[in-house]
Order: structure tokens, then sequence, then C-alpha cells
């Protein structure tokens, strides 16, 4: 259904995918109701109360909503009224080449990195989706040579119907999300979702170190990039990025933290060759990017003792990654907030490479139980400002303070960045 001119169309959500997918919708000359849990949207001319003792053609959800258990989407489906994701609508109207980047971790990373290689070849992009920008506050703005880099989550992944990229690429896959999800099967075949309309002219990039990627059903046509010499792709040799024969850039140039960070590039590379971008603007890209902030960010040294902060690390997989890029460190790793029902006992079993532990939050007594039971020293706060104060009191020269949570930020704050913002003030304060 792509002309909606007239049609009743209800947006199910009011955040900021929400709100894009209204007003994109009324461009189009849809009808539009909106609905939302959250009574300070009931004030609006076009808010339903009652959603469902409503008729209408087309159900746009945002992807903050949760699925499984939702009776007003279930009560939807029973009357088989189409019901879609945000970027499913977005994605209709997009021209140009629409790029999409899922897995668990470094979404944003490789994003923001493939926005800076098409800017640096003079492209006009869009990099939207899960990063901050909804795809539906940019799809009328493209043309067909636009590139559109889509950061997509499994959130978005879970009502969709019709998202068809023409590169779809898949990062990694790690336990995550099962507060939402329920179980990790169910998370996988949401991610799986990437590649459902994935036929024809269709690419796929996938990480072919990645065991959790290379379980999914995956299209026929597959470019991967490995840290093991390839033939044909993207690999690591002698110490420099290859697309095949030839060499793309020194790892060694690459300004990012760790060997995840080299994974990440890896992936833009793949997915820039693809779009025949040439070599001296992806390399000269890579050199100049700039990171985004809470991922693997140095912040300071005081008194011999390095603080990195890694709030954006809001799951296990990431929290190891973390530490392995970090490898040869003596780590102080502070861990805690909200947790996503992940299994932290597990972690601690796995011994990974830290001193000790520093644990805070909702799920600060829960973290430094499991480490304190697998023999790691540990010390539990209520807050990330008493944890962090009391990293800077402690630690000793020559140690890393790793701000690395494993939870989400919502027992405290509003969001991961917020958190991070904190943790990196708290740090260099006089206190």
């Amino acid at each position: 259904m792509k002309n909606l001119k007239g049609k009743k169309v209800l947006v199910y959500g009011l955040g900021g995918s929400g709100s894009a997918a209204s007003k994109l919708l009324h461009s189009l000359g849809a009808c539009v109701s909106v609905y939302d849990e959250d009574k300070k949207f009931r004030s609006l001319f076009c808010f339903d109360e009652e959603p469902l003792s409503h008729k209408f053609d087309l159900v746009v959800v945002s992807p903050g909503i949760k699925v499984i258990g939702n009776s007003l989407i279930s009560g939807f489906r029973a009357r088989k009224t189409p019901v879609i994701s945000e970027i499913d609508l977005g994605s209709r109207y997009c021209r140009g080449k629409l790029i999409a980047v899922t897995g668990t971790n470094g979404k944003t990373t490789t994003c923001s990195l493939l926005g800076k290689i098409f800017e640096e070849a003079g492209k006009d992009t869009f990099v939207c989706g899960n990063i901050g920008l909804p795809i539906s506050s940019i799809a009328l703005k493209s043309d067909k040579k636009s590139y559109i880099v889509c950061e997509t989550s499994n959130f978005q992944l879970e009502l969709s119907e019709s998202f068809s990229p023409d590169v779809a690429c898949v990062l990694n896959i790690e336990e995550d999300h099962l507060d939402r999800h329920e179980s990790f099967g169910e998370y996988v075949r949401v991610k799986n979702k990437i590649f459902q309309n994935c036929k024809g002219s269709c690419e796929s990039v996938v990480n072919l170190d990645d065991e959790g990627a290379m379980r999914l059903n995956l299209p026929k046509k597959v470019n991967f990039f490995s840290f093991n010499p390839l033939k044909k792709g993207i690999s690591v040799k002698n110490g420099c990025i290859y697309n095949g024969k030839t060499r793309i850039i020194s790892v060694d140039d690459i300004p990012l933290i760790g060997k995840k960070n080299v994974s990440n590039v890896m992936a833009a590379v793949a997915i820039a060759c693809l779009c025949k971008i040439k070599p001296k603007f992806i390399q000269s890209a890579i050199m100049h990017f700039s990171p985004p902030p809470h991922r693997l960010e140095y912040v300071d040294e005081i008194n011999g003792v390095k603080f990195v902060n890694d709030s954006k690390s809001t799951n296990i997989a990431c929290v190891k990654m973390a530490i392995e890029s970090l490898e040869g460190q003596k780590i102080v790793l502070m861990l805690g907030g909200q947790n996503k029902d992940l299994n932290f006992e597990k972690f601690f079993e796995e011994r990974p490479k830290i001193s000790r532990c520093i644990c805070f939050g909702e799920a600060g007594e829960t973290i430094h139980a499991a480490a304190t039971r697998f023999g790691y020293q540990s010390e539990c706060f209520e807050t990330l400002k008493e944890a962090t104060l009391y990293a800077k009191r402690e630690a000793e020269a020559g140690e890393l303070v790793l701000l690395s949570p494993g939870c989400t930020s919502f027992d405290e704050f509003s969001s991961y960045a917020v958190r991070g913002q904190i943790f990196t003030e708290l740090v260099r304060s006089e206190s």
C-alpha cells in the first residue's frame, strides 16, 4: 500500500519515530490518528482514546512499543489490519541506495563511519534509523543519487514486513534485550528479518568471524569480512585491511581503540567497496574519523590512573569486547544499571581479564554477588556517582578504570549518553 492518500492510518507510539511517521503520513495525504500509553499526548487533536473501536487501513508502530503480549497489536492482527514498523513506512518512500546495518554491538560506529566515507566521496548522504534521526524524517528528502545509511535495531525489525535494503549488513549476534524478546531464539529470529526481503540485486555483508551472525539464515549472495585472510572479501593481512588484493588501510592508522572497532571498520569498508567508493576516499575518511562519544572513549589520566567511558555498553557481549580491546591493561571494571535479564554469573564464570569490579545501580547487588562468587574482588554502591568517586580514590597508578556497565541506564538516567556524560564530569571534577 504505497498510495496512502485518504487512507485512515494509526501511529502507535509517539516518540521521535512515531512523530516522524505522523508527519510523513500527513504529507502523503493520509488521515492520521495517534495513540500512546503516555497520558501527556491525550490533548492532541488526533489522539484516539480507543483505537480498537475504529477501523484503520494501516497501523504504524514505533520501535519503542513492546510487541509480545501487546493486546492492541494482537487486536489489529485479529482483524487482519496491516501492522508495520516505522522503518517499513519510511523505507517505502526513500529514493537512492538504502544500506541497513544491524548487530548487537557496533552499529552506531559503523553507520557513522559509513556516513563519513560517503561524504568524503562527495555523495548526498543521510545517516538515520536507530542512530537518532528516524528514516521517516528523511525519506522525502532523498533522491536517486542519495545514500541512506540506516542503523537498524531489533526493535525496528520486530514488526518489519516490507523493509528491503539494497545492502544488508550483520555485524554480530550476542544475547541482548531478553527482557523484551523473552528468549535468545526470538531475538535471533527478529535480527534475521533484515534479510527477509533480500533478493535480486540486494547485497549482504556478514562478519565471518562471528558465530551468532553465521547461524542466521543468510542469503545466497553474501560478502564476508574477517580477521583471517580471504581471497575474496574484506580481511586483515600483514597488519592491513584488504579488499581482495587491494590494500585499503593499515590497522595502525585506524583512530579507534580495540579489535572490535577494526571489525566495525571492515564492515564499513565492505559496504563502501560494494558501493564502488574509491579506496582513497575510504582511507581518508577512516583516518579522519572521530568515534561517537561514550564508546571506549578516553576521558583522562589522574595520578597514573586512566579512565575510559564505554557507557554505550548495555550488554555483556559489549563488555567482553571492551575488555578484549584493552588487553594488557590492568582493568578496574565498573558494572551496573538496569539489567535486561542478562546472565552475569556466566560472564564471571568465563574468567574475564579484569583485576577487580566496582558495581552500582539497580543491578549492582546481583552483579556484585556474581563477581565475589567467582573470586573477584568487588565493591558495590547505590549510585554511579558513589562508584566513580570510590574509583578515583582507590584506583592505583597503572590501573585503567573502565565504565562498561553491561546494563541500561534507566534506573538512574534517561540515556546511556547522560550516564556517560555524568561519569566524565565526575572523573574530571576536583572531588
